[in-house]
């Protein structure tokens, strides 16, 4: 066989391929039948893409169509700035839990470290009396309060066996108390928090030319991100016993896997990613205020679960999770070509979550 043949995916699609031409033609109407259902989310998704292209082209004929260079590069920004939440849930729900706790824990990340960052001779500056703090300070100031939070979060799950969802439902409703609070303290009284350092700024939305695209440095962050826990997810223990917890805790404690200290890594490392997420958005956005970070967690979901990232537990890539925040996107940028209102797209990516968890589960069940 030559080297072509040795190639998996290519010597995979042909004992495929070779398998479908040896089936009958009741077999073939049922596999024809599976792939629809399977992909059905995909196809609407490539349905939608056509017609918006051909929406922005022909009726509204824009110079910079939907699937322009410029409009799939603001896309891509996008992705990037959203990555880092959905990295932290997906090996949540690896575990089969989910965490609702993630746009909260982000928020507070945002007010933290844009209050600690606002430019000294600013009016209405929220601590007066302080100077900016080093960037690295902040950095793992608000990282640090997302792995507490995180920790807290896994060992509520693994110390009292309760549900990720009663568990992250219960601290998001508690961030939200101590966001509140803290809007409320120093010279703030309340009002959005703004005025950020430009050295802040920069070292988030600075930019690099690559040819005519000037990418931002948080997208080069999200790519570091997402080779740190590709690396952790497929090169270390931690991600060999987060699959093996995922798939069947009572197997892998019988394995030796230390099922409750898994947990709670993986929660913890959710909330680094949570707290460093708050970093960048709280300089991309600039003005903070206590309805940030809310629903943030839903997109990081709904990702997960396009992505493949199974709530059944033990299955899902982290070349999925990015798959997903992009295909996400492109939904979210294809609604506002089509004008619909943001509140009518809250509705839509709960369809998307009911349905990609419904095929998840379906096909969990014709696997078994």
């Amino acid at each position: 066989m030559n080297a072509i043949g040795n190639f998996t995916p290519l010597r995979r699609a042909k004992e495929a391929f070779d398998r479908y031409r040896g089936m009958g033609r009741r077999d073939r109407l049922r596999w024809w039948g599976d792939f629809l259902l399977n992909n059905a989310l995909y196809i609407i998704l490539l349905l939608l893409v056509i017609y918006v292209q051909y929406y922005s082209a022909v009726e509204l004929n824009a110079r910079n169509t939907f699937l322009s260079f410029e409009s799939i590069v603001d896309i891509l920004k996008k992705s990037a700035a959203s990555l880092f939440l959905a990295l932290g849930v997906g090996g949540i729900i690896v575990l089969t839990g989910t965490d609702l706790s993630a746009g909260r824990l982000m928020g507070l990340a945002m007010l933290v470290s844009a209050s600690l960052l606002q430019k000294s001779d600013l009016a209405t500056k929220m601590w007066p009396g302080l100077d900016p703090l080093p960037i690295p300070v902040v950095i793992l100031l608000v990282m640090a309060i997302g792995g507490i939070v995180g920790a807290f979060n896994g060992f509520c799950v693994a110390r009292f066996s309760l549900h990720p969802f009663i568990v992250t439902l219960a601290t998001q409703l508690m961030l939200y108390g101590f966001i509140l609070i803290y809007m409320t303290w120093g010279n703030n009284g309340g009002q959005p928090i703004a005025g950020l350092t430009e050295s802040y700024k920069n070292i988030v939305k600075g930019t690099v030319n690559i040819g005519s695209v000037a990418v931002p440095y948080y997208v080069f962050y999200a790519i570091i991100a997402t080779v740190i826990m590709w690396f952790v997810w497929n090169r270390t223990t931690l991600g060999k016993n987060m699959y093996a917890v995922g798939a069947n805790p009572e197997a892998a404690n019988v394995s030796g896997v230390n099922v409750a200290a898994t947990i709670i890594l993986v929660f913890t490392m959710a909330g680094l990613l949570y707290g460093f997420s708050g970093f960048v958005e709280a300089a991309r956005i600039g003005s903070n205020n206590a309805t940030a970070g809310m629903n943030a967690e839903l997109d990081a979901i709904a990702a997960c679960v396009i992505g493949g990232v199974s709530f059944t537990g033990g299955t899902g890539k982290i070349s999925g999770i990015v798959t997903g925040v992009i295909l996400l996107q492109i939904i979210t940028v294809a609604l506002q070509w089509l004008g619909v209102s943001t509140n009518l797209q809250y509705i839509i990516k709960g369809v998307i979550i009911l349905v990609a968890v419904a095929i998840d589960m379906r096909k969990y069940l014709v696997r078994k």
